[in-house]
């Protein structure tokens, strides 16, 4: 159901070594680094990143996770019928990964909600 999030921290660094050694029990390690953030998770598949920014201020970041390209696109629809707020349309975001294929809203509150799919289509 839940592929990733994203959640703001006041100094990356020193959150990143606190959840290295935190979450290293649970093997989680850091896979994935960019800009300002990194993502944590087990083998190369980051499902917890942390970034710099307000960690009091919304928005969250909660990507759901999409069975297949097809699915995305239905959520991105039906999400901005109901009143969502584009953030990035159905597409492939390469600088993620070859197969990235994800959508992104603003809910109501203007949390950015994604749906994503990994699968090569």
């Amino acid at each position: 159901m839940i592929d990733h999030v994203i959640m703001s921290v006041s100094n990356v660094e020193a959150s990143r070594e606190f959840y290295e050694k935190a979450l290293a029990p649970l093997e989680y390690r850091v896979v994935m680094e960019m800009q300002g953030s990194c993502g944590f998770g087990i083998l190369q598949k980051p499902n917890f990143f942390i970034k710099q920014g307000d960690p009091t201020t919304p928005p969250v970041h909660i990507a759901f996770a999409a069975r297949d390209r097809a699915a995305v696109n239905a959520c991105y629809e039906a999400a901005i019928a109901a009143g969502g707020t584009d953030n990035g349309p159905p597409g492939l975001r390469v600088d993620y990964h070859p197969n990235y294929y994800a959508a992104f809203f603003f809910d109501p509150d203007g949390h950015n909600i994604e749906a994503v799919c990994h699968r090569l289509e």
